[in-house]
């Protein structure tokens, strides 16, 4: 049996959703499995948490399964003590044919006082996928709020930047 179940009704799938409909929240302690030599949560778990939500943001949004495309560049601001409790937000800030850009932050808070801070920040490009190797269309996003049709925007002005930085690639390559 498959773990997942493509919506059947391309209607439906393909009807726009709302930047709140992909919304993702997940948290968890920051354990001494993960952490550095100094205390802090290593970084490779931060971008793995990372990933984890921008897909199932961009899951919520295509309904059906997604496949990281790209990762815009990640900054580390502030960094997450082992006991603290690490929240990490996502939403589709936009969907073209068959991407999607997956705004992430990444929180953490101090259980004991109450503090919390911006850890991270990333954007992801997620492409929806049909399991058999095939690209999905993907409906379109609907920005309700300013902050919404703000980042929608600015999420068209990354795309043709990185779709000129892939050109590029391909033209260096090509030499």
């Amino acid at each position: 049996m498959e773990a997942w179940k493509l919506v059947t009704d391309e209607e439906e799938r393909l009807r726009g959703r709302r930047v709140s409909d992909s919304a993702s929240v997940i948290s968890e302690l920051a354990l001494p499995n993960d952490a550095n030599p100094l205390g802090y949560l290593i970084g490779g778990r931060v971008m793995h948490l990372v990933d984890i939500a921008g897909a199932i943001a961009a899951t919520r949004h295509a309904r059906s399964p997604v496949v990281t495309a790209s990762v815009d560049y990640m900054t580390f601001l502030h960094p997450i003590q082992i006991g603290q409790l690490v929240t990490v937000l996502s939403t589709v800030n936009r969907a073209w044919n068959t991407s999607m850009e997956v705004g992430v932050k990444v929180m953490c808070e101090d259980l004991m006082t109450g503090e919390v801070r911006h850890t991270t920040s990333a954007y992801l490009t997620f492409v929806a996928v049909d399991g058999k190797g095939g690209k999905l269309k993907v409906a379109p996003v609907l920005p309700e709020s300013e902050e919404e049709k703000r980042r929608f925007e600015h999420a068209g002005k990354r795309r043709m930047h990185r779709l000129e930085m892939k050109a590029r690639l391909a033209q260096e390559k090509a030499r």
